[in-house]
């Protein structure tokens, strides 16, 4: 077995027992794989131990890592997320390529998607990005400022809005962790009490994935514990 396929029995393992302590079924949280700054291959390797969603931030190395799996793997089922910030001169190829993007902060860049998205494809899968922790640093809309986009964004033709995503300040206490991932959780219990049909919690990482799920997470995006330490250049 390989260290990947190894490194996802393990995360596995942790997403079903977070799963069981949270009594939730393990059917109800998706891992998503974040491959980026990792090689084609190790999206491969990922994909023959079972793995089919990955994520990626950088749009280029993403094209071009799209284009040489599915070469390699022609009509396999593989779910491509972006979950990178998006330039207004890059919605094109990521409506084109992608089959959900976690990172909508602004309307335009929606609209944008919306317009670009190839009608073949369907819907694009997105989610509002939230600034959780009121951090400056960080992408995301702003706490009060997200149940009015997420009311414009549900009305574009060719997006389908399925939750909210966040990147919370990093923090070691599980108490921390669970408070952040709260508030994320409570926003979208109240836009969906405003009529909006939310499914998705994009939120958990390798660090801080329990904590997650014990407040609803639906999708954890994990990246090193899954191809090991990143190497950036």
């Amino acid at each position: 077995m390989s260290i990947i396929a190894e490194n996802l029995q393990a995360v596995e393992a942790t997403i079903a027992g977070a799963a069981q302590a949270a009594n939730r079924p393990r059917s109800s949280i998706q891992l998503l794989a974040v491959s980026k700054t990792f090689p084609a291959e190790a999206v491969l390797e990922a994909m023959a131990a079972g793995q089919q969603a990955f994520g990626e931030n950088y749009l280029q190395e993403a094209l071009d890592k799209i284009d040489l799996v599915a070469r390699a793997q022609p009509g396999a089922a593989v779910e491509w997320h972006f979950i990178g910030p998006i330039q207004s001169n890059k919605t094109r190829p990521i409506a084109a390529s992608f089959d959900w993007v976690h990172t909508v902060e602004r309307l335009k860049i929606a609209q944008r998607l919306s317009e670009q998205r190839p009608p073949e494809r369907g819907p694009l899968n997105v989610c509002i990005q939230v600034n959780i922790s009121g951090e400056a640093s960080k992408s995301g809309a702003h706490e009060d400022e997200t149940p009015e986009l997420a009311r414009q964004v549900a009305q574009l033709p060719n997006l389908r809005l399925r939750g909210l995503m966040a990147i919370p300040e990093p923090e070691t206490d599980p108490a921390l962790q669970r408070a952040a991932f709260a508030r994320l959780r409570v926003l979208a219990e109240r836009l969906r009490a405003d009529g909006l049909a939310l499914d998705t919690l994009s939120m958990g990482m390798s660090g801080d994935m329990q904590a997650a799920i014990m407040e609803g997470a639906t999708i954890v995006r994990i990246g090193s514990a899954i191809f090991g330490a990143r190497h950036y250049e």
